[in-house]
């Protein structure tokens, strides 16, 4: 009996976590940032004029990397299934 790599599972499941997060908080980010330094040179200080640009924003790198991310947890998945087989058929 094969004994399952843990520490691989563990360090595959992060940076799973990072490619899948990081286009949505990158550009978050970004749009709070050029939002912020719209309200610092107009002096418009309301909330939602952060929150609804950054929601638009997400919605749309969502949309485009929708499929990416996707594969990425199909990928992930099969992944996992094949370690629990190696581990349980032999």
């Amino acid at each position: 009996m094969q004994a399952v790599d843990l520490r691989a599972i563990l360090h595959e499941t992060l940076m799973i976590a990072l490619k899948l997060s990081a286009p949505s908080l990158i550009v978050a980010l970004g749009v709070g940032l050029v939002i912020a330094v719209f309200q610092a040179v107009t002096q418009i200080n309301e909330a939602t004029l952060a929150f609804v640009p950054k929601v638009i924003a997400i919605g749309v790198v969502m949309m485009v990397t929708g499929s990416f991310m996707t594969g990425t947890l199909i990928a992930f998945g099969r992944f996992l299934f094949d370690q629990m087989i190696l581990v349980g058929g032999t």
